[in-house]
Order: C-alpha cells, then structure tokens, then sequence
C-alpha cells in the first residue's frame, strides 16, 4: 500500500500538545482515545460481548489502550500489523500516606517510578496529575471528554485529575553546604532528598486529598483511592539556531504512542487497500519491567487479538494462523550520540536527530529485531520515503530493554524495535529532532498499511 497520509511539521507541533496534555499515562490514553473517537473509532468493553464488524474500535484499561481498525473482507486468519509503545515514564509518584514534613515545611511523600535522573528533578517547578478512584455508584465523566473507565469489584469509576501549575518543589542542597558537589558530583538519596516541598506550616493528615479532590470537584468522602504522580509545569518547546530541535517531557514513550495513533488513524481511512489489521498496543508499566494487567508482560494484547478473531467467526486454527502472520514494530526511544559522551557509543553506530527513526539490534536479546524484522522495517521507511538509522549499544555499555523481546515471546509474534533518537533519555525533559516525529509516523503508517 502507498503512504496516503504524508506527514510534517505540523505532526511535531501536535506532538507537543499531546505530551502538556498527557503528564500521566492515565491522561495519555484519554488523549489517545479522543484521537481515536474523532477518526471514528468506538470503545467496546472487556466485559460486553463482541461482534465481528469492521471499523475502528478499541479498549481502555487503566493506563493502556488497544486499538485496531477490521478493514472490510478481513477474515479470521487475517493478520495483525501492531505498532507497540508504553504509556509511562520514570516521576515521582505519591505515596498512600502522603502528608509529611519537617522543620516547619510542608512536604509531600513520593516513591521514584522507574529509572529516573533524579537530578533533572530538582529545583523544578511541578504539577500533579493522575487519576482518582471513587466509591461505588456510577463512574463520573473524565476529564477532556474521553471514555469513562469503570472500577475495579465494587468500584464506582475514576476522575482524571491534572493540577498543572506550579505546586511541588525539590529545592537541592545549596552549593555553600555541599562544597565538593561540582568535584566529586552530585549523590542523593532516595528517600532523604527526593521529597518535594508543598508550603509551609504543620503537617495535617489527609491534607493533599482533600485539596486534589477541590481541584477535581469530588467530596473527599467519595475518594476511595488514588493513583497520582508529579510532573512539571514547562511546556515543550522548539529550540536551536533553526528550531530544529524539540524539548519536553514524556517523549520517552509518549513520542511513539502519539505517532503509533496519527499512523492507526491515517490507515484507517483507506482500508481499500489493507491487507492485515492495523493494531496500536500502548502499555503501562514498561520503565519498571511491564509485569502488570496493563502492561506488556500480561495478557492484555493476546486477549484483545483472540477476541477479535473468534468475533470475526474464528476459531482456534485460524488465531494460529492469524499470529503466525503478524509482525509488531515496538517503537520506543533509544540513544542519539552525546556529543560530550562520545566514547559511551559504539564508535560504528551514531544516530543523530532529523536522521529518521533508528533500527535497534541487540543479539542477546534485549531488542527482538533479526535479519527478517529488519527487512520489514527498512521496506516501510523505503515506501515511506524516510531515511533511517542503526543503533547498538557499545559492547562495554549494559543494554536496556524494550517490550519488543515479551510481545515476540510471550505471544510468538515477529517483533522488530524501532524507535527515535534522543538525548538525556529519563530526564525529566529530554531532547529529539524536530523532524524525527514526523518521519516515525510517515514509517508507521506505511508499516501498518502494508
């Protein structure tokens, strides 16, 4: 199939309202769904039975949306094309008894979610955001429009709830008590140095509750629950001589995720021409090992697939074959050259920014692509017309890992990891190329069309 939907600047300058709009992964897949439902694609509930129609449908769960458009004349057997991405990315987030402090300061307890620069936290204006959980009765509309999502046994549905403005504060150590800091470097400690500072006064039980719950207009009363996270207040923004290049927060994943939905929603307007089922697979939990009902590691994906083939009148033989034919593109971040780090990087392999998305290979195994999945790849950035890169981590260097090597072994589908290059990767403010995003979704859609 040809690329029918070409895209450009203007995708990165969606980009960036897409990354203020979505500071927690619960915010991310209520954007990605309004996406969605504008490109006329409809929920279907887990727990409702399901038919075999085409279109464009998908699942809310928590922090992670399936998505998939059933072109006309698809068959049991048809394959699936995924582009997979997470959701999440390392912050701090909001312990179950939040309300602490010290010394006359006011302070908010948090637990570090995932591998972050700690020190790209401090002395950071931030927000907070996340969801709530209420007590029973009917679940409340989320915030921005997007489908509600029920609870959990006996749970009365969530509010999303995003207090973007400057409230939190990690003040860091001033350099006059802390002489040595820019010799022998900065060290902190998790739990001393991390809690960030809210006001002043005596620390009051329940005192965040009840002023996040003002903010989201419940009763404290009906809050059974929370899930809530800090992030910060600085919108994305271009910079660079040329504006050629992008910094904000959340591109790792939330760059994949936002150009994963612009390619699902441009092939879905031309299933005339598909010959597979496009699926987008969007996770929670990745930064911390993607062992979660709504992460990679579960069920999620499998279940959602199988249904969708027994739906359309399958059966067990035809959901073998349909999986033995699918191949998944698991699109996340990797490392562009430092160009103060340079002998960090496998001296062979030098991504840049605006050099277009990068093949990552790692022959143990931390990414899953081979020799067939990298045929697949450089056949849809042919189509597409967009240049792209190699990436391998210097031999000296440990490898991270992606949900490229679960999605193949866990569902035994083709996986090949892509991604964007990025600099300060789990800062909290990373930097890519302006063009990279556009040129990621010119490849997804010509991948998921094929």
């Amino acid at each position: 199939m040809s690329v029918h939907a070409r895209f450009d600047r203007g995708h990165t300058d969606d980009l960036t309202a897409f990354l203020a709009e979505s500071p927690s992964p619960y915010h991310a897949v209520a954007s990605v769904a309004e996406r969605l439902e504008k490109a006329g694609f409809r929920q279907v509930e887990e727990t409702a039975s399901w038919d075999g129609s085409a279109g464009g449908k998908y699942v809310l769960r928590g922090g992670a949306i399936i998505a998939w458009y059933v072109p006309e004349g698809a068959r049991p057997q048809t394959p699936y094309r995924i582009v997979g991405a997470h959701t999440d990315s390392p912050n701090l987030r909001v312990k179950p008894i939040p309300d602490t402090g010290a010394h006359g300061w006011r302070q908010i307890a948090v637990e570090i979610y995932g591998g972050t620069l700690l020190n790209t936290w401090l002395d950071r204006d931030l927000g907070l955001s996340g969801r709530l959980t209420l007590r029973g009765g009917t679940p409340p509309a989320n915030a921005g429009g997007a489908p509600t999502q029920a609870g959990g046994s006996g749970g009365g549905g969530h509010r999303l709830v995003c207090i973007d403005r400057p409230l939190l504060r990690v003040p860091q150590l001033a350099v006059h008590l802390d002489r040595s800091v820019n010799t022998d470097g900065l060290k902190l400690d998790k739990q001393r140095h991390m809690t960030p500072v809210w006001g002043l006064g005596d620390v009051a039980e329940g005192d965040l509750i009840r002023f996040v719950a003002e903010e989201a207009d419940v009763p404290a009363e009906e809050i059974a629950g929370w899930d809530l996270m800090v992030h910060g207040v600085e919108a994305p923004a271009y910079l660079g001589r040329d504006r050629e290049l992008l910094a904000g927060p959340r591109m790792d994943n939330l760059l994949s995720v936002h150009a994963g939905t612009a390619a699902l929603t441009a092939v879905a307007g031309s299933d005339s021409d598909l010959t597979c089922i496009p699926v987008l697979a969007a996770f929670d939990h990745e930064e911390n090992g993607s062992q979660s009902d709504t992460g990679a590691h579960g069920p999620l994906l499998g279940n959602v697939l199988e249904r969708s083939v027994f739906a359309r009148g399958g059966g067990y033989e035809d959901r073998a074959r349909a999986f033995a034919g699918t191949v998944c593109l698991s699109s996340d971040t990797g490392h562009a050259v430092h160009p103060n780090y340079p002998e960090r990087h496998e001296p062979g392999h030098h991504p840049v920014p605006n050099g277009g998305p990068i093949l990552k290979v790692n022959v143990n195994q931390r990414y899953a692509t081979d020799g067939s999945g990298r045929a697949v790849f450089v056949d849809a950035c042919e189509r597409a017309g967009v240049p792209w890169q190699s990436f391998v981590s210097n031999n000296a260097m440990p490898c991270g890992t992606t949900i490229g090597p679960i999605t193949a072994a866990r569902h035994g589908i083709a996986t090949v990891d892509i991604g964007v290059a990025i600099l300060s990767m789990h800062s909290a403010r990373e930097l890519c190329g302006a063009e990279d995003p556009y040129l990621l979704a010119n490849a997804l859609t010509a991948f998921l069309g094929a």
